[in-house]
């Protein structure tokens, strides 16, 4: 058995890095930041270094992660234990203000992604390292395993159309980084050129899943509450750009998809023997919240039985175009707005495309898509080599 995982955290902790003692620190943090024994990094760090932590920041969801879904912000508050401010990065701005800026030195980064473009929580990074150099502050990432391995990268590299809060960067779908990696990646290729160092992990290897490391699985947002939930999440996110259920208000968000309209029996008969690493089992769920509330949903559930042959996006590509192709009368594309677009198809700015989805209902076959971004995506991976701190 593999040695337990290390986080950024935790190696913080074992060789604490030397500041002065007039430093100012911040922390963005949610409450998956936490170590091995379900410490919380505020905390952790709030004893490292006394009376020198002095802002909260969270992302997406709360600083609590009690927000569910999109588009529904948080306040800024204060901790009421250490009692200094929680400054909300998803509310009235994404970005730090000079304000909140003006009570720290250094900003300490603890967060857990997913692995997957989509996912706000990189592009929070992103802007706080701006704000960093934009005010001569210091950033320091405490590094954590990317869920869904660091081997795989998959699907097409978002274009500059397309950018948003769920895309700022040309990067494919599943970027196989951590998230230290690619906060390195984004400062030195986008010329954010932050005062940026990571605390890296200690046993993590590239191609170890979340189960691999040992570690507990805290949500890192509410509608991802298990490594499960996690690994399909590349692919079945593209069904918030539709009118199916995506599975939120269902205890197995992203894990089920589906809708009152969907002929499952159809969908399994044109897709025999092209799903590979995982198998589609026709289910009925009623979600208590969000898209067809209180109403019975025929779908799937995805459970992946072979994580290296799985590839998510694909498969929810594929999935996606057999209910274009048998429900064209009642499958509909989702309206603005989408994490503060008001104006462009969400399923584009998701797709990072405003062609692709068109290519699907016009039957374009997943194969050739696919083999057309091979290319860009193996450039890409080229690229990530680079800032990669860990190996196989």
């Amino acid at each position: 058995m593999k040695p337990i995982t290390l986080t950024g955290l935790e190696s913080l902790c074992r060789t604490k890095l030397p500041l002065p003692k007039n430093r100012r620190i911040g922390l963005l943090a949610n409450p998956a930041s936490v170590d091995s024994k379900f410490r919380h990094a505020s905390r952790l760090i709030n004893n490292l270094y006394p009376g020198q932590l002095k802002a909260l920041f969270s992302p997406q969801h709360g600083f609590y992660a009690e927000k569910q879904d999109n588009m529904i912000e948080s306040d800024h508050t204060m901790d009421p234990e250490l009692d200094i401010p929680v400054f909300s990065l998803y509310s009235s701005t994404r970005k730090p203000t000079k304000e909140m800026m003006d009570s720290i030195d250094l900003l300490m980064i603890d967060i857990q992604d997913v692995g997957t473009r989509v996912y706000t929580f990189i592009y929070t990074i992103s802007y706080c390292l701006e704000a960093a150099a934009q005010y001569g502050k210091s950033v320091v990432i405490l590094d954590r395993p990317n869920p869904v391995g660091g081997v795989q990268v998959e699907g097409n590299i978002l274009e500059d159309n397309c950018t948003s809060f769920v895309g700022r960067y040309p990067i494919p779908m599943r970027h196989g980084l951590t998230v230290g990696e690619i906060a390195l990646l984004f400062n030195a290729k986008y010329d954010i050129n932050a005062d940026l160092k990571v605390i890296p992990m200690e046993n993590w290897t590239r191609d170890m899943l979340f189960d691999d490391t040992q570690l507990p699985w805290i949500p890192p947002s509410p509608n991802l509450p298990t490594p499960a939930s996690a690994m399909v999440y590349p692919g079945q996110v593209i069904f918030e750009g539709t009118n199916l259920s995506e599975g939120r208000g269902t205890t197995q968000p992203f894990e089920l998809f589906g809708a009152p309209f969907v002929d499952t029996d159809a969908v399994l008969a044109n897709l025999e023997g092209q799903i590979s690493g995982a198998v589609l089992r026709p289910v009925c769920f009623q979600p208590c919240s969000g898209k067809w509330q209180n109403q019975v949903c025929q779908g799937f559930q995805i459970h992946v039985t072979d994580p290296e042959t799985y590839r998510p996006y694909k498969t929810s590509l594929m999935l996606l175009q057999q209910i274009l192709q048998l429900h064209p009368d009642k499958f509909q594309w989702k309206e603005p707005p989408y994490e503060y677009e008001f104006h462009k198809r969400p399923i584009d700015l998701i797709l990072g495309n405003e062609s692709l989805a068109d290519q699907l209902g016009e039957m374009d076959g997943i194969d050739a898509l696919e083999n057309a971004w091979k290319g860009p995506a193996a450039e890409f991976k080229g690229i990530s080599m680079e800032f990669q701190l860990y190996g196989r």
